[in-house]
């Protein structure tokens, strides 16, 4: 395993390092430039961006072994005391064309999961391993994370384009204790972001994006919505290890 210091990359390295692939480069400028305009609806990825506090990974096409490790990396900055609320963005090589929403998302699920079928930690007994389930939530090491794809392929809903790469961003559920959907101040934070998305994206919010814990809600459909009005259709890719294996192209 790569390992966690040189997986894990910080705001500085890309202006230090000179053994990174050179099309992240690229696509690390842009999605710089993008979630720093003042107008980026999301408060949270513009202030972590600007104060350092985000954190970075790549795979290429070829090669998934860098994200184990990263994440891990990643995971490790909670465990220090008075953590701040991180996130992390994975920039995966781009297709020699373009692909469609189809294509990443289908991507973008077994890139997930490949990292599920690594993971050392077992799930809490009490953790749902059906997708179909409305507490279900991907989880890495022990830890219920968010997660949300961003592609090129993206030409309405601007707010999922960060440039020619796809881009997976991990979000621990921890980061948004206080701010959940049923708590008021996460309800006033996620109608102001939503409205500047819908602003910028010039389209309704889109119909399978809710909150956790909603009966009504499957979190899985969140992580790569559509570039349209309509709801996702069909079963989630996604399949616990204790259920059917579905083989991932580096496990």
């Amino acid at each position: 395993m790569i390992p966690k210091e040189q997986a894990l990359l910080t705001k500085e390295d890309f202006h230090t390092r000179t053994n990174l692939p050179s099309w992240l480069y690229k696509e690390y400028e842009t999605f710089h430039n993008t979630v720093t305009d003042k107008t980026f609806p999301c408060f949270f990825g513009m202030s972590g961006q600007l104060k350092g506090e985000l954190r970075y990974a790549y795979i290429n096409q070829d090669d998934w072994s860098n994200l184990p490790s990263a994440v891990e990396g990643f995971l490790d900055l909670f465990k220090l005391p008075n953590y701040k609320r991180h996130g992390l963005f994975v920039f995966v090589e781009p297709f020699e064309q373009e692909g469609s929403i189809d294509d990443y998302r289908k991507q973008f699920w077994e890139i997930l999961q490949y990292l599920h079928e690594v993971d050392k930690v077992e799930w809490p007994e009490d953790s749902p391993r059906d997708p179909e389930h409305y507490l279900w939530d991907f989880r890495f090491n022990g830890e219920p994370i968010f997660v949300f794809g961003n592609a090129p392929a993206y030409k309405k809903r601007k707010t999922r384009h960060l440039g020619n790469a796809m881009v997976l961003g991990f979000q621990p559920r921890k980061i948004f204790q206080g701010l959940e959907g049923t708590e008021k101040g996460g309800i006033m934070s996620r109608e102001k972001v939503r409205k500047r998305v819908e602003a910028w994206d010039q389209l309704p919010k889109h119909p399978d994006i809710g909150h956790f814990g909603d009966p009504t809600h499957n979190e899985w459909k969140q992580s790569f919505i559509g570039d349209d009005i309509e709801p996702i259709q069909g079963k989630c890719p996604f399949h616990h290890k204790s259920q059917a294996k579905i083989k991932s192209p580096f496990s």
